[in-house]
């Protein structure tokens, strides 16, 4: 269960064979985000579990999940990007539903990213499928 953009993200992946170009590629996605205010930047905001400084910021709207989000390291914005075409314009009750190792295997993410990389993606993971379900 997966929608338009991030169908489309996979698209992407495929074509650009070299990981380095997949990078630079999630890297840009990251640098193509609105900026999240400093006053957005607080403890309850802030995903633990991650390496680097990260921070989502979920909102739901007529039961429609969105979130915003930023990281002080440039690999980890571009994640945070590629999580927004994965979860973004989603109804609140499909977030949970969203498998989302099985989604992001599909960029080829769990073979290139380091452990604390992974383990970062996963905590970001967790607060989002956490923050759908309290809203259910």
């Amino acid at each position: 269960m997966t929608n338009p953009a991030f169908e489309e993200l996979v698209e992407t992946f495929e074509f650009l064979d070299d990981w380095e170009d997949r990078y630079r590629h999630v890297i840009d996605m990251g640098r193509a985000m609105d900026p999240l205010e400093d006053a957005l930047r607080v403890p309850a905001t802030k995903v633990e579990g991650c390496a680097s400084q990260v921070w989502l910021v979920p909102q739901i709207n007529d039961g429609v999940f969105t979130f915003r989000g930023a990281s002080d390291a440039m690999i980890v914005q571009g994640l945070i990007a590629v999580l927004r075409t994965l979860y973004d314009g989603q109804p609140v009750g499909d977030v949970v539903k969203i498998d989302a190792p099985a989604a992001l295997g599909r960029l080829g993410l769990n073979d290139h990213l380091s452990a604390q990389r992974s383990n970062g993606l996963r905590a970001m993971v967790e607060r989002i499928r956490q923050t759908a379900a309290a809203a259910v």
